[in-house]
C-alpha cells in the first residue's frame, strides 16, 4: 500500500515537471454545493467516514477549541483512503496563535512524509508536490489564514462540516471571510482544489455550540458539569 502511493507520487511529481504551471479555468475554483453527490469518485458515506475521523483528531470528546483535522490520501486502500496524518487545534497548549488544527496537521504531514526512517522518506520538494494528490478533512470551515494555507499547498480537495457562519451565531470570534472567497480568489495559483462545505454538520455542529451557550447539549462523550469552567467535561 506505501509503496503504491509512493509510485503513485513519484509518478505525480514526474508530471509536475513535465507540465510546469497549469492554470485551470476559473470555475474549476467553484465550491460544490451538494456534498451528498459522488464527486472526484468518493462517497458521500465515504466523506463522512474521515468527517468523523477529523472529530477523532482531537485530544479529548470535548476540548473548548474543538477544532480537528485529517489528511487523507483518497487513491488507497480500495477506495476508503488512507490516513496520513491528524492535527487540532494547538494554540493555547503551545502558546502559537497559528496553530489551528488545519496548520498543525499540514505541519505533521510534512515532518511524516519527508522523516528518513518514515513510511514515506519523501524529499522536501517532493512532499510538497504530494499535497496536490491529497485531501484535507476538517470538522469546521478553515479562517481565512488556513483557507489560504490549503490553497499555497494545492490540496486537491478541502472539505469542512460546521460553517463560519454556524461559528459566529454560536458565539465564536470569527474573520468572516468565506472559504469559498479565498477559493475564487486563488485562480492564479497553479493547482485547482475542489472545496466541499457543509458535510456531516448534525455531527461537527454539536462541538462547537456549547462553548458560549449553557443551555446546548454536550457533544458525545461530555456532560455539563458546573465546577467547570468550559461547561461540558469528558464523562
Amino acid at each position: 500500500m506505501l509503496a503504491a502511493l509512493l509510485f503513485l507520487l513519484a509518478h505525480m511529481f514526474a508530471g509536475v515537471l513535465c507540465h510546469g504551471h497549469h492554470i485551470e479555468p476559473r470555475d474549476n475554483q467553484a465550491p460544490i454545493s451538494d456534498p451528498k453527490l459522488s464527486i472526484n469518485g468518493v462517497p458521500y458515506a465515504t466523506r463522512a467516514y474521515w468527517m468523523r475521523q477529523a472529530n477523532l483528531a482531537l485530544p479529548g470528546p470535548c476540548p473548548f477549541a474543538a477544532f480537528g483535522s485529517v489528511i487523507v490520501n483518497h487513491t488507497a486502500n480500495n477506495g476508503l483512503g488512507q490516513l496520513v496524518c491528524t492535527g487540532a487545534n494547538s494554540n493555547r497548549q503551545t502558546g502559537n496563535p497559528t496553530l489551528h488544527g488545519e496548520i498543525a496537521a499540514i505541519n505533521n504531514c510534512t515532518t511524516i512524509l519527508t522523516d528518513p526512517k518514515g513510511p514515506y522518506k519523501l524529499s522536501p520538494t517532493t512532499a510538497m508536490a504530494a499535497f496536490t494528490q491529497l485531501t484535507l478533512y476538517t470538522n469546521a470551515e478553515s479562517c481565512p489564514m488556513c483557507a489560504s494555507a490549503i490553497r499555497w499547498a494545492g490540496f486537491r480537495e478541502y472539505v469542512y462540516g460546521t460553517s463560519i457562519d454556524a461559528l459566529v451565531n454560536g458565539g465564536w470570534g470569527q474573520i468572516r471571510i468565506a472559504s469559498a472567497d479565498i477559493f475564487r480568489q486563488s485562480f492564479d495559483l497553479p493547482n485547482p482544489s475542489r472545496l466541499m462545505g457543509g458535510v456531516l454538520t448534525n455531527e461537527t455542529d454539536p462541538y462547537f455550540a456549547w462553548q458560549f451557550d449553557p443551555e446546548a447539549p454536550c457533544p458525545p462523550g461530555c456532560g455539563r458539569s458546573q465546577g467547570a469552567a468550559t461547561g461540558c467535561v469528558a464523562k
